[in-house]
């Protein structure tokens, strides 16, 4: 039996082992696979190991051999999942393996913003505190967490590990999700999105990106926000209308951090990378060491489960 990864690096780039795949089965690993070479790649492979690497249904015609295809992340939209049920090729993917990283991401954002640490961190090494009369300065407001408001889109693991941590800095909390929610955690409280929106300071997207959801984050929406809401994106880019986001932060009428856009790489002319009043990471939250083990450590597993004939994790 053949293994072959096609885009192994963004999982391990040099800091994790392969070994437990390589210990089921004869592994190639690829770094990065363009399109065009995917076929003459994986045209022996049994078992074939993709993230962001495209397996259509014209590819997937082209690899007769291939009996399983595991996703080295939990989104499945770069596999032709149809094709792959109708011709008995069992896909899987990487559940819930770090939703405490991206809860982590959330609030590193949110104290990034509120205790300005960056600003005053380069303020000081340029020599502005040395000047100063005082023994402290400021150079932009500070904000308490405590008796503050997050409001939640979505509600599942990292919500829910959103909500925890919101909770330990004294916060109050609001979910929304297209059902109510009835048994929640003390602190916690559902709401409709209409009496959500208004009574935050924190809007935190944590909802899957549906035809419903595509570009939820719009003009409308946006006008119903107090004025300095922090809105915290770790989910997925296209649940935000990117030029509406960017028009109302050039208008000061709020503040973004954002760890995912609507392409990636970004395009330079994304409105976003201009805009006033928000912070950027490259879709990092989920990459902490040890999410990424946890990841390799549930796909070893997917693929020794299928091996002996009881696939978990299928979709």
């Amino acid at each position: 039996m053949n293994i072959v990864v096609l885009d192994g690096f963004t999982l391990n780039p040099g800091d994790l082992s392969w070994q437990g795949f390589e210990q089921l089965a004869q592994c190639v690993v690829y770094d990065h696979t363009e399109q065009h070479d995917v076929v003459a790649r994986a045209n022996k492979a049994d078992i074939v190991l993709t993230n962001k690497t495209v397996l259509s249904a014209h590819t997937l015609k082209q690899l007769p051999n291939v009996k399983y295809i595991g996703v080295l992340a939990t989104g499945t939209n770069v596999v032709d999942v149809e094709y792959a049920k109708q011709h008995g090729i069992v896909v899987t993917n990487i559940p819930a393996y770090g939703p405490d990283a991206v809860a982590q991401m959330v609030f590193a954002h949110i104290l990034s913003h509120t205790q300005q640490v960056a600003l005053h961190d380069s303020a000081v090494k340029q020599g502005h505190w040395s000047e100063q009369r005082d023994f402290c300065f400021t150079l932009a407001p500070l904000m308490s967490l405590k008796g503050k408001t997050i409001g939640l889109i979505g509600y599942g693991d990292i919500a829910q590990h959103v909500a925890k941590i919101a909770l330990s800095f004294g916060m109050n909390v609001l979910v929304h999700t297209p059902t109510p929610k009835t048994e929640l955690a003390q602190g916690v409280s559902w709401c409709t999105l209409t009496d959500l929106l208004p009574q935050s300071h924190f809007v935190s997207l944590h909802c899957p990106l549906t035809p419903a959801t595509e570009q939820l984050i719009d003009q409308p929406l946006l006008a119903q926000l107090p004025k300095n809401t922090l809105i915290i994106n770790t989910a997925r880019g296209g649940l935000v209308n990117e030029q509406a986001l960017a028009d109302w932060l050039n208008a000061g009428k709020g503040f973004a951090a954002v760890d995912v856009l609507s392409t990636e790489p970004p395009s330079p002319n994304n409105p976003l990378l201009s805009a006033k009043n928000i912070t950027i990471t490259p879709h990092i939250a989920w990459a902490t060491k040890e999410a990424r083990q946890n990841l390799m450590n549930i796909a070893v597993d997917n693929c020794q489960q299928f091996i002996v004939g009881k696939p978990v994790n299928r979709v």
